[in-house]
């Protein structure tokens, strides 16, 4: 299957981020906090992926998914994701997140 490149952040991500700069820098800078530990970058994109995926957002979904991708996990592992997935968050909303990961990986 085909990886699509990662894509830049949505517009309306810039949007708000230019009219909200420091919103924006604390939203970084959350980022950097959490990525500081013993997990490394591919198992921590992983992770992010199903809490998005077991929050039930789409945006979050394709933007970890994307973001997955751009550190090297593989088609396979993403799915596993998802699958792993459903025990907890039931099969209906564990589909519509396959949906989601699938418009990211093509």
């Amino acid at each position: 299957m085909a990886r699509k490149s990662v894509s830049r952040p949505p517009k309306a991500f810039k949007d708000f981020s230019k009219r909200f700069p420091r919103i924006a820098e604390a939203w970084a800078l959350l980022g950097e906090a959490g990525a500081s530990g013993p997990l490394d970058e591919k198992t921590a994109r992983l992770v992010k992926l199903g809490i998005s995926i077991a929050s039930r957002s789409q945006g979050a979904t394709h933007s970890a998914t994307r973001k997955a991708l751009a550190v090297g996990a593989t088609t396979d592992e993403i799915h596993q994701v998802v699958a792993l997935a459903a025990s907890s968050i039931g099969l209906p909303n564990t589909v519509a997140a396959f949906t989601w990961v699938q418009d990211e990986l093509g």
